[in-house]
């Protein structure tokens, strides 16, 4: 059934004559004759009884209203719907991210996104980077913030600035006490280092090998919090972004070892399936959080 014929039909049954039909779709009277015409052909039914003031509907035409109202009443539904979520006033948004941003970046903006959008559900899963991208691509989550490197081939990504990681002890480890560190001396001292899969791990095997050195890894740990602190109850050093650091920095609990000849930092990308369109919701909160490190000047810090 030609659904435009349908809608004609419709129009007529509900103004009562050919003429106000035609008015409310802004076609000619003979167009919307010519619709109807084509629908009892196809039908083999005639649906109105013409008479000299408008139509009235058959029998065949009394059993037909009810299907073409909630035909449109759902086309409407569904162009409301689409619209909502067009909007952002309705749907959900799954999203991953590796600990430092997952942990210090995105909640204040998804709490801030969250009040301009109450109605849609955001969720975040927090992992390291190689769990974000598995996510990904089993399709768990629709859009990622990333520290650690991925195959640029696999997924669509967006660069969002740079991260600092800083070296970092207790107040009472021996090297916090020099007014200098080499990379080598570092190497030698017990590191606390994230897990396989980490960003942060990664960037640091990279920097250390580029200066041929071995770190000494005492323990791989899940995450900043733990990394800070087993510093705080041991004696050994570690690399953590220096957003995760701001506390501890201000209140003396860490400090940042004056190493001269090696820094360390890492690229913070939001990356997306290749194949799969971004949803208004996330296009969106990717759009702020773009907006938000751009203000800043791509330095997470401010956070």
């Amino acid at each position: 059934m030609n659904l435009h014929h349908l809608k004609v039909f419709l129009a007529i049954a509900q103004t009562g004559s050919i003429s106000a039909g035609a008015a409310r779709l802004f076609i000619s009277q003979p167009a919307v004759t010519r619709e109807i015409r084509e629908l009892e052909a196809r039908l083999r039914l005639p649906l109105f009884d013409r008479q000299s003031r408008g139509v009235t509907l058959t029998a065949a035409g009394q059993r037909l209203l009810p299907y073409a109202e909630r035909i449109f009443a759902l086309e409407q539904a569904a162009e409301r719907d689409l619209q909502a979520f067009a909007n952002l006033d309705c749907g959900e948004l799954h999203l991953g991210a590796s600990a430092t941003l997952g942990s210090y970046l995105l909640p204040a903006l998804i709490a801030d996104f969250h009040q301009r959008h109450p109605d849609l559900h955001v969720s975040l899963q927090i992992d390291n980077t190689a769990a974000c991208l598995q996510q990904l691509e089993r399709n768990t989550i629709t859009l990622a913030f990333i520290e650690g490197p991925f195959d640029p081939q696999q997924v669509n990504h967006r660069h969002l600035g740079t991260d600092a990681l800083l070296p970092v002890a207790s107040a009472r480890h021996p090297l916090a006490r020099q007014t200098r560190v080499s990379p080598e001396e570092l190497a030698s001292a017990a590191l606390l280092i994230r897990e396989h899969g980490s960003g942060t791990r990664a960037s640091l095997e990279q920097a250390y090998q580029a200066l041929g050195l071995t770190p000494r890894i005492a323990m791989a740990l899940g995450n900043s919090e733990a990394l800070k602190r087993s510093l705080l109850a041991g004696q050994a050093v570690a690399w953590i972004s220096e957003l995760a650091l701001q506390e501890e920095l201000r209140s003396g609990q860490l400090c940042r070892l004056p190493v001269s000849g090696l820094q360390i930092s890492r690229d913070l990308h939001a990356v997306w399936r290749r194949e799969h369109s971004l949803s208004p919701a996330a296009a969106a909160l990717l759009e702020q959080v773009t907006n938000a490190l751009t203000a800043s000047k791509g330095n997470i810090k401010t956070f």
